[in-house]
């Protein structure tokens, strides 16, 4: 049905669509605005539905070898007490039943290998001046004066896409929620075998492995101003949040310095409508669907859209068809990820109960875990 395609954007997503179409036969290009096709970031948490579709999309072993991949959760209190662990996962368990953690940098070389491995053309540096669609195809114009026709066209572009403003000018921004979220990288001690959290503090702490010998912190705090942090000032900012808790986190706290990888970001979300196309460019992850950290679900989504994607357009033999049935396959199990995510956030800034929050989440990982 389609021969040729364009994929906007080089992150986790784009990468995810450009490999699975390609496994479908279709020549694809994917351009990305970095002439450096750079990853950012820390430590990521990949639960079991990111878990599955690595394994789906061919890249989970080496997920495994790069990262950490395990399975259950420990509770502590703010003084580093044990309040409830889970049982050990069965060796047999099925990814979709672990969960475990990945450098982002580290995840993007593999993606990235694999998609050159695959024979896509990566064009770096390129941000997308014009698309004109007719009823054959969409011509792409690019900044240096190229002009070329695709049957369709990815938008990947993450949660500020500029395809998304083109196709539907009308669509509300992105919104913050009034959580910001702080990630660093440290060295991980024994114990620390599974994600961990810390709760009864003033802030949202949790651990989580991200391979043999370090893991990742992320921070959650109530920001409502959404303030701007100098880089000077966040190591400093970052220990002040680390202060009350007890454990091994004075330790972390006494070796923040450079290799911390200290990385914030303001949590926004955002949640298009359907539908999720015009003519014949289709948008994907964090362009339609981005949502905050608390169900550490975004790279999994992001990848299940690539994947799901490919598959609608192998199934109809008609590119309007096939678009929507992805929209309609996707729509919801993107919407309960989106708004329960960010409930779990507004429950936490109102300093609500925990075990609501908690109860939240683990009803939503549930439906996660069924066929997407």
């Amino acid at each position: 049905m389609i021969d040729k395609a364009l994929v906007v954007g080089g992150g986790v997503g784009g990468m995810s669509a450009a490999l699975a179409l390609a496994r479908q036969g279709v020549e694809v290009e994917l351009v990305d605005a970095d002439p450096h096709w750079r990853a950012y970031g820390a430590g990521i948490s990949v639960t079991g539905l990111s878990l599955r579709a690595f394994d789906d999309l061919g890249i989970l072993d080496e997920v495994r070898e790069r990262g950490f991949v395990g399975g259950g959760i420990r509770l502590r209190t703010a003084d580093g007490s044990v309040i409830m662990e889970s049982p050990p996962i069965p060796d047999a368990a099925p990814p979709v039943a672990r969960s475990g953690g990945i450098m982002r940098p580290a995840l993007h070389e593999i993606m990235s290998r694999r998609v050159r491995d695959a024979g896509i053309r990566v064009t770096l540096g390129a941000e997308i001046a014009s698309v004109e669609q007719d009823a054959a195809g969409a011509q792409v114009g690019f900044p240096d004066g190229r002009r070329e026709r695709y049957d369709l066209v990815v938008a990947a572009d993450g949660i500020f896409s500029q395809l998304r403003r083109h196709l539907f000018p009308a669509a509300a921004a992105p919104r913050f929620t009034g959580q910001g979220c702080w990630r660093i990288v440290a060295p991980r001690p024994p114990e620390v075998d599974r994600p961990e959290m810390f709760l009864g503090g003033p802030v949202k702490l949790g651990f989580n492995p991200i391979s043999d010998d370090r893991m990742y912190a992320f921070i959650l705090e109530h920001v409502p101003d959404n303030p701007w942090f100098a880089p000077e000032e966040q190591l400093d900012h970052v220990a002040s949040l680390l202060a009350p808790f007890g454990g091994y986190v004075p330790q972390v706290r006494a070796g923040l310095g450079a290799d911390s990888l200290v990385n914030y970001r303001p949590l926004e979300w955002l949640l298009l409508p359907a539908p999720w196309h015009r003519g014949r460019v289709v948008l994907i992850g964090d362009a339609v669907h981005a949502t905050t950290p608390h169900m550490a679900s975004g790279a999994g989504m992001a990848v299940e859209d690539g994947l799901v994607l490919a598959e609608e357009i192998a199934r109809h033999n008609d590119l309007e068809t096939a678009l929507a049935a992805f929209t309609s396959r996707r729509f919801e199990r993107a919407r309960m990820v989106v708004e329960n995510s960010v409930r779990v956030g507004e429950i936490e800034m109102a300093g609500g109960d925990q075990r609501d929050a908690n109860a939240m989440l683990g009803s939503t990982m549930q439906k996660l875990h069924e066929p997407y």
